[in-house]
């Protein structure tokens, strides 16, 4: 137990008596400590009011549109992928012929 709260950091907070009221009802019927209920709280709060916006810049940067990148990625790296009339390296064309060859 004590491997767990060591890394929890204490605070206070102060509640209407109402709210504290229906906080030790729903805890209570939830079988939960109070605490636990309050992080499970705060959690859901925070994780619905995150900034999506607060990803690095560059996220997405490399977004093609085409969904079989990761099957034809020699292909698309060593043949023209940019439509641009850029020569395939000597290595990679003597690589294929040797492969054609064995066929």
């Amino acid at each position: 137990m004590y491997a767990i709260i060591r890394h929890m950091k204490r605070t206070t907070i102060f509640v209407p008596e109402a709210l504290e009221r229906d906080l030790q009802l729903y805890a209570r019927k939830e079988r939960k400590p109070v605490a636990s209920v309050v992080r499970e709280a705060l959690f859901e709060y925070l994780a619905a009011r995150r900034d999506t916006a607060a990803l690095p810049s560059f996220v997405g940067i490399g977004e093609s549109g085409r969904r079989d990148i990761a099957e034809r990625h020699e292909e698309l790296l060593w043949n023209d992928p940019h439509g641009s009339a850029r020569p395939v390296p000597r290595a990679v064309k003597r690589a294929e012929a040797r492969g054609r060859k064995r066929r």
